[in-house]
């Protein structure tokens, strides 16, 4: 079986979840699913000079044959929100007429495709019906609910009309949708999504390779000069619009007369400049910024603090389980999540891996902050808990595994 994967961004790029498309391009490979991929040049998180590499990469064929990778030029991403966007719709213009004429996607008999950026779905939605074959839709995030979430948009405005043609014509099309969450299955039905379409696979961890690192075997320390004496609530992810890193960096400032306790933020995003002007500005000493660290060092990061965050402005992460929860319980680390009530409080709740607090509750977050620093044995436990219940259902092959039933078993 031949499996034509359309997507806008690709090895080498760097995000935190890219290692779940490397997990299933392996486990496709060792299925028998071979995978055609159409993808622009790289550009996120990336050197100009490896950039300039692969503009020269038109075409790479992978494990022994059973993944290739075509290149077509695009201009790089930059922060310019409306040259974004016009870098999405090129791309899917793109890919279109790629999925739908090139020679390679013409041997094809699904298709499969991710929701970044929205538009994804409705071009692949497109692609199928001129070629005929099946869609498969992963959904990680849910449009245009995330663009009123961030306040681009607001509902019953033009922008979320076109969102929701854009979303039923797509959910219409797809003959499966994978989504990561109970609350995303629930979400899509509400909008007259028939059950049987919709798949429900969390997003998973590699145990093996992410693992609690003990702290005197942890690189990262030596590497920013980090105090292994001290207590560290770290974030690992994007520096976006949506964390409420604002409310973070206003908790850090009360809490400056405890020398012990150090924030750790690490990650990239377009809000880090701004974060680092605050930080400035306010003279806030108890926070580090770290930038994106490399795949191979995933362990190291997730095991860098005492307790690391999920955080989320209100109405932000309805009905979301981010990743990087798992990757936390994963290194045996508590979960702190400031987040909307939902999915991510009954799973920290009822397995006790970590504290919840309503998403902008400023003295609940404080509260739980220094609940955890003052009880570290209960750090411990919670950190037990949490590796306990992602060992036992979040595993790898049991995700992976999943989808290629899925693939497999369309018609």
């Amino acid at each position: 079986m031949k499996l034509l994967m359309l997507t806008t961004y690709y090895e080498p790029e760097q995000a935190a979840s890219y290692y779940l498309v490397d997990n299933l391009n392996e486990a496709f490979a060792a299925a028998g699913i071979e995978t055609v991929v159409y993808t622009p040049t790289p550009t996120r998180g990336i050197s100009k000079e490896v950039r300039e590499e692969y503009k020269r990469r038109s075409k790479e064929t992978l494990q022994g044959g059973m993944r290739t990778i075509h290149r077509f030029p695009m201009y790089g991403e930059g922060q310019n929100v409306i040259l974004r966007a016009l870098r999405y719709v090129l791309i899917c213009i793109c890919e279109f007429f790629l999925g739908c004429f090139a020679r390679d996607a013409r041997r094809c008999q699904a298709i499969y495709v991710v929701s970044t950026p929205p538009i994804q779905g409705a071009m692949a939605a497109l692609v199928k019906k001129i070629r005929g074959i099946p869609f498969v839709y992963g959904l990680q995030d849910i449009f245009p609910d995330s663009l009123v979430s961030t306040g681009i948009a607001k509902k019953g405005g033009m922008a979320w009309k076109i969102g929701r043609m854009i979303e039923n014509f797509t959910y219409r099309n797809a003959d499966r949708i994978i989504v990561i969450s109970e609350e995303f299955k629930r979400n899509i039905m509400a909008k007259g999504v028939p059950k049987e379409k919709i798949e429900v696979v969390y997003n998973w961890v590699d145990g093996d390779t992410v693992a609690d690192i003990p702290r005197e075997q942890n690189v990262l320390f030596s590497r920013y000069g980090l105090d292994p004496a001290k207590f560290h609530v770290t974030y690992c992810g994007n520096i976006g619009l949506t964390q409420n890193l604002d409310m973070l960096l206003d908790v850090a400032k009360t809490l400056e007369q405890n020398d012990d306790i150090q924030f750790v933020l690490v990650g990239n995003g377009a809000y880090r400049q701004q974060l680092e002007q605050q930080l400035s500005q306010n003279s806030i000493g108890n926070i580090t910024l770290l930038p994106f660290q490399p795949y191979e060092d995933i362990a190291h990061v997730f095991s860098l603090g005492d307790v690391s965050l999920v955080i989320s402005k209100p109405g932000t992460g309805a009905g979301s389980v981010p990743s990087k929860t798992w990757n936390i319980m994963a290194a045996s680390r508590p979960v702190l999540a400031s987040f909307d009530d939902g999915e991510l409080r009954d799973i920290i709740e009822q397995n006790r891996c970590g504290l919840f607090a309503r998403a902008g509750d400023k003295d609940a977050f404080r509260e739980a902050v220094l609940r955890l620093y003052s009880d570290r044995n209960l750090c411990l436990e919670m950190g037990r808990n949490g590796r306990r219940f992602v060992m036992r259902h979040l595993t790898k092959e049991t995700g992976t595994q999943r989808y290629v039933e899925i693939i497999k078993n369309l018609k």
